[in-house]
């Protein structure tokens, strides 16, 4: 499921630093493996204790979790809508991401030159959303008029109601909001989906800080908090340096008592991973045995076989049901057969939505 979230940020901001540390299987957990498929593309495995309970009970041969890919896009510098610097290939890479991790600098460092001369996260944050949002009022714009023409030519009610959701995302536009601020009904955002705008991508502002404020962060990330309270965004705080940091400690144990030495349960690069997955809309069910213990990644809110279709195709055509067992009952009674003995096994048809933490066995006929 190739579903990817971009890193965009402006120069200087520590983006590149953060998707190092991403992309060092030590700063995530223990034996998690990293790869490149793309000299800016890291495909990530994403760090899930209730896998690591699950292979503590059942002790196969191979765990497997699931993985996000991250992308490291170019920096970005004003006119970038208009194609200055590398602006045309910044917004033609967004474009192919499912969502945006925006980093800030929330710093001070002398040694560390900002592009714009001082520190300001809010003016950085306000410098991409424009570029960005000057290219999806361009987008609408050039769509509206067709759209216009075929809603009143041919009485198209979807052409209609997309013409009044573009009039609305121009307003927005105008007044300096990205389109995902917006109220619409999920059946309306769908009607205008191929306009694929940027600003309309869920988006996690990451702040970048200094060790010290690794924790509770600052007057800096408060600054940011407060500007994105009308968003639809989160936002994370993690100390890049810090993290580079703890990549280079050679054991799970060195790095954990480095973060308690902090005062941080598990890494930032940790909690980004968990928290771009989330991003993406995405959740995680698990089959588990003797030969080999698995995380596998679908969209929230989809039903058994679609599922059953992402361990195998055949797995979908030819689905049955589905045995279901909730992650707590497995690892509360330690085994499939207790699980059974117990009546703690669902059995679930084509209607059954899957749940975050499902251990499922699918049967199938074809």
């Amino acid at each position: 499921m190739a579903l990817q979230c971009g890193i965009v940020g402006l120069p200087n901001v520590g983006k590149s630093t953060l998707f190092n540390c991403l992309s060092n299987a030590k700063a995530q957990a223990a034996n998690f493996p990293f790869c490149t498929i793309e000299p800016n593309v890291g495909v990530i495995t994403v760090p899930d204790e209730r896998l690591v309970r699950l292979a503590e009970i059942d002790h196969p041969k191979r765990v497997i979790p699931t993985t996000i890919e991250i992308v490291d896009i170019a920096g970005l510098v004003k006119g970038a809508s208009k194609g200055e610097g590398l602006g045309n290939k910044f917004l033609a890479n967004i474009r192919t991401t499912n969502a945006i991790i925006h980093v800030l600098r929330c710093f001070d460092n002398d040694n560390i030159t900002h592009v714009d001369g001082s520190i300001d996260p809010v003016r950085d944050k306000e410098i991409i959303d424009t570029e960005l949002q000057i290219k999806d009022l361009e987008t609408v714009e050039n769509r509206l008029s067709k759209t216009q023409k075929q809603a009143t030519s041919g009485g198209d009610k979807n052409a209609k109601r997309a013409v009044e959701i573009m009039l609305q995302y121009k307003a927005a536009l105008e007044r300096g909001e990205s389109v995902r601020t917006v109220e619409l009904e999920k059946e309306d955002r769908k009607l205008v989906a191929d306009l694929d705008l940027l600003t309309d991508k869920p988006v996690l502002y990451v702040c970048n800080v200094d060790e010290k404020s690794a924790v509770t962060g600052n007057a800096y990330t408060e600054a940011v908090k407060k500007a994105i309270a009308n968003e639809k965004a989160e936002m994370l705080i993690v100390a890049a340096a810090t993290e580079a940091d703890i990549a280079e400690l050679e054991s799970f144990e060195e790095r954990q008592m480095f973060l308690e030495d902090l005062g941080l349960k598990e890494s930032g690069v940790a909690r980004l991973i968990k928290a771009a997955y989330k991003l993406l809309n995405l959740e995680t069910f698990f089959t588990t045995g003797a030969d080999e213990t698995r995380a596998w990644t679908y969209v929230r809110g989809m039903k058994a076989p679609k599922t059953a279709g992402i361990i195998h195709t055949d797995f979908e055509k030819g689905f049955i049901r589905a045995e279901v067992i909730k992650y707590d009952d497995y690892t509360t009674l330690g085994s499939e057969k207790a699980c059974r003995d117990a009546g703690k096994i669902g059995i679930e048809g084509k209607d059954y939505v899957v749940q975050d933490g499902d251990i499922m066995h699918f049967l199938f006929n074809v």
